[in-house]
């Protein structure tokens, strides 16, 4: 190894333009490392997509306890901001340091539509309409198919 360095040292300083030759070659071979390495292990500070924070979320409360907590938080209001059920949260003690952002990834796990600009009090923001978390009303439930009743 010592004998191909002192051999590659004499071979540059005979022909000085051969050390662009060893830079590009150089070059594309950290090029190709570099990578390589990114596509074959994702980056360790890169933050998790929106899937996999909530199936890395710890278990929370059921889908109706938070229907029942927005529901609650709307009073007769048509809706309810993230912002103002974060800030509720946080004063009970829950969600400590999460963002809108991580109540929005766990809203939507649960199933539960945000809507990204819910206008209340003449402010658009990402929150819940009241209408998302309320059944339909028998009146509007479709109608049976044609097919089902002629098949029996």
């Amino acid at each position: 190894m010592l004998g191909l360095a002192w051999i590659a040292v004499r071979a540059c300083r005979t022909a000085p333009s051969l050390l662009w030759v060893v830079t590009a070659g150089w070059l594309w071979a950290a090029y190709r490392a570099g990578r390589d390495h990114a596509s074959a292990a994702p980056a360790e500070d890169a933050e998790p997509a929106p899937a996999e924070a909530a199936e890395n979320a710890p278990d929370g409360p059921s889908t109706e306890a938070v229907r029942t907590l927005l529901l609650d938080l709307m009073g007769d209001d048509r809706g309810v901001h993230l912002s103002t059920v974060l800030a509720h949260m946080q004063e009970e003690g829950q969600g400590v340091g999460w963002k809108v952002g991580d109540l929005r990834v766990r809203l939507e796990a649960l199933g539960i539509p945000v809507d990204p600009k819910l206008k209340l009090s003449g402010v658009p923001t990402r929150g819940v309409r009241k209408e998302a978390l309320l059944p339909p009303s028998p009146a509007e439930a479709p109608a049976p198919s044609p097919e089902a009743s002629t098949a029996a």
